[in-house]
């Protein structure tokens, strides 16, 4: 059982160190905090979806813009479009699962603001529905999924494929970038900056 414990944790640090080590994902990392800065400058908010462990970090990012994260700030405008139940089981009834973000996006999405759509795999249904229904929208895409990247890879404007293939490696990795783009975005807006 030891054994089997010291590799999950050694699987969850190499999985970091190649995200560290991968020069153009560092860059990629940049360059979706500095969209997230510039939509929340703008008066616009971020949109983020999920399924199951993915819906919790959806909402574990949004509670972190939200309220705070590093310090005492104003909060900034995000919504988990995984959270009312009321919403969510009208959509799935009404329209199906795969409409269930899609939907949400098209009632209080506008152009501008920032949709980070959550999949280890890159296929849910209901996040590929939801970048379509944001490029008819003018919103800006972000998609954080696993290795391949895939199906979602070739819809969302920017593709952050966290090296693995494993689904709790790719979950941990989510959080941890989530995090990173907060502070970033904290930082810029609320702090000294990075200047």
């Amino acid at each position: 059982m030891q054994g089997f414990i010291a590799n999950q944790v050694k699987k969850s640090y190499e999985t970091k160190q190649a995200i560290y080590e991968n020069k153009e994902l560092m860059e990629l990392i940049q360059n979706v905090s500095q969209i997230t800065i510039e939509a929340y400058k703008k008066g616009n908010k971020t949109l983020i979806a999920g399924n199951g462990g993915s819906a919790a970090d959806a909402q574990h990012i949004a509670g972190e813009f939200v309220s705070k994260f590093y310090f005492d700030r104003p909060g900034l405008a995000s919504i988990a479009l995984t959270t009312d139940t009321s919403i969510l089981t009208a959509i799935g009834n009404d329209y199906g699962y795969e409409k269930l973000f899609s939907r949400q996006v098209q009632a209080n999405g506008v152009k501008g603001d920032v949709f980070i759509g959550i999949s280890t795999s890159g296929n849910s249904k209901n996040i590929i529905e939801a970048f379509r229904e944001c490029k008819e929208k003018g919103i800006i895409t972000v998609g954080l999924t696993g290795q391949s990247g895939g199906a979602m890879k070739e819809l969302c404007d920017y593709c952050i494929c966290v090296p693995s293939n494993e689904t709790p490696r790719i979950q941990e990795s989510h959080i941890l970038l989530g995090h990173i783009i907060c502070a970033v975005v904290e930082e810029e807006l609320f702090g000294k900056g990075f200047n």
